[in-house]
């Protein structure tokens, strides 16, 4: 919540004389809405954006994040292709084309910008 008043997605509604930050029944409702929208994968400055549309809808939110996923399916479609190709020269030859592992390398790289900290961490510590 710190880090969300800093870049003033969620600021309180007053301090105390200690600089504690106290929030009321307004701030409370939009932090719900700030959560539930991050649940649905939306990054805080999309967020931020959202919020301060006048605009703003939750149909509108949730065609951002299905727009999102198509486009990590995408990704994934197109990582999957390469690695069963890098999987097929394997078998075949026992090696593979230098482009082809660079191209595959890059398509892992853009796959990774999707994964939460949660799932990047998982995936780095062989857990997945």
């Amino acid at each position: 919540m710190h880090y969300y008043d800093e870049i003033g997605l969620l600021v309180p509604s007053r301090r105390t004389k200690a600089d504690h930050r106290l929030y009321g029944d307004r701030e409370i409702i939009r932090l719900q809405q700030i959560l539930s929208l991050r649940q649905l994968g939306l990054s805080l400055s999309e967020i931020q954006n959202c919020l301060a549309s006048p605009e703003f809808s939750l149909p509108q939110a949730i065609d951002l994040h299905l727009a999102r996923l198509k486009e990590q399916m995408a990704v994934s479609r197109s990582l999957f292709t390469k690695l069963s190709k890098l999987a097929r020269q394997l078998q075949a030859s026992q090696s593979v084309a230098v482009e082809d592992l660079i191209a595959t390398m890059e398509t892992i790289t853009m796959t990774q910008q999707y994964l939460t900290q949660e799932q990047h961490d998982l995936y780095q510590n062989g857990k997945v």
